[in-house]
């Protein structure tokens, strides 16, 4: 709270006003997301999640279970490098630039298969190319034997603030890829379309 010089009086300071913001701005996008994540689980059988970019971390703020017998278990809130998965490659690659940068400086990527990508020359590749497709992949990179596949989500101007990602094991996923790809970045449209955003992809 703020107290005014002239009356004495207290009101809510700017923190309260952003906080409430924040609030918002995490309501519209649980709202704008469970429609085409629901969609998405319904034609792929697997578990969908939507990440944002907290730091060098992703972090899952949502999460639909596929309803096929071997699941993922990956808890809402949960934590993962960003390096090493689909719905965090995604969020870097399109990040603009200065941020990207000032987000490798001196990041040392932590290994967490032989698969995951640990230097930076081979990382900005991989986002580059993520960028220029519309969707990242993650092929054994934080797991073992678990691939999945993200997409970007905009808000009303365009900007990237999540990303979708279906994420199932390797045996199922392999052989479709190119659907996976297709049905999650149809997802992650729809789900920018309902947070307002009106253009076409930007690759």
């Amino acid at each position: 709270i703020e107290q005014d010089a002239l009356t004495g009086r207290y009101r809510l300071g700017l923190a309260m006003h952003d906080l409430s913001s924040a609030a918002s701005a995490a309501n519209n996008l649980h709202a704008a997301v469970l429609p085409p994540m629901s969609d998405l689980r319904h034609h792929t059988g697997e578990t969908v999640q939507i990440g944002v970019l907290d730091g060098r971390e992703v972090v899952y703020i949502e999460r639909l279970e596929g309803p096929s017998t071997l699941r993922l278990y990956v808890d809402d809130g949960r934590r993962s490098d960003a390096h090493s998965t689909g719905t965090g490659k995604c969020l870097l690659a399109f990040l603009p630039p200065e941020q990207l940068d000032r987000i490798l400086d001196r990041w040392d990527l932590p290994q967490r298969t032989p698969h995951t990508i640990t230097d930076q020359a081979a990382l900005r590749r991989d986002l580059l190319k993520t960028r220029r497709r519309g969707y990242a992949l993650n092929q054994h990179e934080s797991e073992i034997g678990v691939l999945s596949v993200a997409a970007p989500i905009r808000d009303f101007a365009g900007r990237v603030i999540a990303a979708m990602s279906v994420a199932g094991p390797a045996q199922r996923m392999e052989s479709a890829l190119g659907d996976y790809a297709r049905a999650v970045r149809e997802a992650g449209a729809v789900a920018s379309r309902r947070m307002g955003w009106r253009g076409a992809d930007r690759l």
